[in-house]
């Protein structure tokens, strides 16, 4: 029982302990300061399409709760457009093509309503 007693009183020393330094523990200084968020540091190239390796390298960096938000969505925004103009150019090249592989109507040479004598 007694040492039933001494883990509970140790427990309360340790959560007072962590409560006054997380609060500031009364010594004017206030709260734990507010870290400063990270920043993209290499940031998807704005004077160019995307290629894969640009893909690659891009690392998005810890916040609190896992991502910035405004990170992921802003280059998420940026892929998207990206393969939407791809895709529409893809789908203009190919019906350009079709069309070229359109044969023509064959046109007769000879005058309607002639057969050919023998």
């Amino acid at each position: 029982m007694v040492m039933f007693l001494f883990l509970v009183i140790a427990l309360a020393v340790v959560v007072a302990a962590v409560t006054l330094a997380v609060v500031g523990g009364g010594e004017g200084t206030g709260p734990l300061p507010e870290a400063t968020p990270q920043r993209l540091h290499d940031p998807l190239p704005p004077d160019r399409p995307l290629h894969r390796s640009d893909i690659d390298r891009l690392r998005f960096p810890l916040a609190a709760r896992g991502y910035r938000m405004a990170d992921v969505d802003d280059a998420l925004n940026r892929l998207g457009a990206e393969l939407a103009e791809r895709d529409a150019r893809i789908a203009q090249l190919e019906s350009d093509l079709a069309g070229a592989r359109r044969p023509e109507p064959h046109v007769s040479m000879e005058k309607p309503g002639r057969e050919e004598q023998r």
